[in-house]
């Protein structure tokens, strides 16, 4: 793992606070570029995330699906807790914690904008970082390369409805347009972008790999530019209510433990080696954070709140999966 990686969050707390600075010395400026935007999707934040994500699916290898006869169950057990019971526990989570238990704590708007952040967290499996963890738990890399591509196949058309089908149920309006729009342009097009690169490649790996370490410092400034301008529109809020930050942690940390745990138990109970076991479960707990970021920004604008929490998500999101990272390399 790079410094880049294994520090995560002390950038992304860096940039916060950069962002919170600027917001509040600059708010004019940032109300200008939040009116950059085209069907709801701002065109500055669709180019940072496109700087975040074409890097990522360069590494996906479309022709391992051949593969995926090989070894079901470890997949299988990707596909169900990803796809089946994820994203409807983050939405039952952020439920909990924002209309029961921090009732009291939060008006009854914000708290729909926070869980929907929540929600599509949920909706996001992650994609590269799971090469990170994989590597880490010394997984079976082709395996691992056999289960992401996959979730990805899974994610172009799973996204949409269950993120809209969730939502609805948490009476959060659904511009509907712009939710396939988001998918479209965050998933399926920089999907496609990766297949085209690695053809135009032919698929040489030691190309590949140069293409990826040269495009990696532009991944790294669309994500911390993108959560400086998050932060710089959110930055009133947040001085009105610090508070928030450490709100939208505790659901977003129940979760994570919990999906890690119940996909520990259930691939124990299926009998899978670590070097599969290990990667399963890091797949299940961590966040396409990336997307869930531009969705929400497209969805429901830069200043809201469901935006906040989906970046508060990248925050929490590193410390927690190298915790479980050690724990699962003690009990190999």
């Amino acid at each position: 793992m790079g410094i880049f990686e294994r520090y995560l969050s002390l950038w992304v707390a860096l940039a916060i606070t950069c962002g919170v600075a600027l917001g509040l010395l600059m708010p004019n400026a940032f109300g200008q570029i939040a009116k950059l935007e085209i069907a709801h999707i701002n065109l500055p934040v669709a180019v940072l995330i496109w700087l975040m994500i074409y890097p990522m699916m360069i590494q996906i290898d479309w022709s391992a699906i051949k593969d995926v006869g090989k070894k079901p169950k470890g997949l299988a057990l990707t596909l169900f807790v990803n796809w089946l019971i994820k994203p409807f526990s983050m939405a039952l989570i952020g439920w909990l914690f924002f209309r029961v238990l921090f009732a009291d704590l939060v008006d009854p708007t914000s708290a729909s904008e926070y869980i929907a952040g929540m929600i599509l967290l949920g909706v996001a499996p992650c994609t590269a970082m799971v090469f990170v963890w994989s590597q880490l738990v010394k997984g079976d890399a082709n395996y691992t390369l056999v289960q992401v591509s996959v979730n990805d196949m899974v994610m172009i058309f799973a996204f949409a409805p269950i993120a809209g089908f969730l939502l609805g149920m948490s009476d959060i309006s659904i511009p509907w347009q712009t939710l396939v729009y988001s998918t479209i342009l965050y998933v399926l097009l920089p999907l496609l972008a990766g297949v085209l690169t690695r053809k135009v490649l032919k698929a040489d790996s030691s190309k590949i790999a140069q293409l990826s370490t040269r495009l990696k410092p532009f991944s790294i400034a669309g994500l911390l530019l993108t959560v400086v301008l998050l932060f710089a529109f959110q930055a009133q809020t947040i001085l009105d209510n610090p508070l928030i930050i450490v709100l939208i942690a505790i659901p977003l940390l129940v979760q994570t433990y919990g999906i890690f745990f119940l996909t520990y138990v259930l691939a124990k109970y299926l009998k899978l080696p670590h070097q599969i076991c290990g990667p399963a479960c890091l797949i299940e707990t961590s966040n396409f954070f990336e997307l869930a970021v531009a969705v929400a920004i497209s969805l429901f604008g830069l200043h809201s709140g469901a935006s906040l929490a989906t970046v508060v998500g990248v925050l929490v999101e590193v410390p927690v999966m190298l915790s479980l990272v050690a724990w699962l390399n003690r009990r190999q």
